[in-house]
């Protein structure tokens, strides 16, 4: 479902968010783009009276950058706003993303992988398991 912007006095301002990203927003922005993670993010997405630096509407998960800009205050109203919608919210400072990307990569990756765990691989047969199933081997050959 596509969430379109509800507040028209916003998009100018995520249209200039997006043409002038941090340094932070940019690392992150090249990790996320192009279904790098297997789906697809937006960025200086409008939900509401928001503008999500990235949102996977698909996986209902938000990612900020945060810089000196964000006060405990606000980020609580801005996540029981989203919360209580079903969106998970992950904030990274912006020294960790330039510091640690690896981090933030494998954190991102921890979430997406908690809605849409990886199927398991059958385990291959140990020699000998495909003599009991007509003397056929796990490739297919006797």
């Amino acid at each position: 479902m596509l969430h379109k912007p509800k507040n028209r006095s916003l998009v100018p301002l995520s249209k200039t968010n997006r043409k002038n990203m941090t340094d932070a927003e940019r690392k992150l922005w090249y990790l996320l783009r192009g279904r790098r993670l297997k789906y697809k993010f937006r960025r200086q997405q409008q939900i509401g009276r928001y503008i999500l630096d990235f949102v996977c509407l698909e996986q209902k998960l938000i990612i900020e950058c945060d810089g000196g800009q964000h006060t405990p205050e606000k980020d609580k109203t801005r996540t029981d706003f989203f919360t209580a919608r079903g969106y998970r919210i992950l904030r990274f400072w912006n020294n960790d993303i330039l510091n640690n990307i690896e981090g933030v990569w494998y954190t991102i990756r921890q979430q997406l992988d908690k809605t849409n765990p990886p199927s398991p691989r059958p385990s291959p047969i140990m020699k000998g398991e495909g003599e009991k199933n007509g003397g056929l081997s796990h490739a297919g050959r006797g």
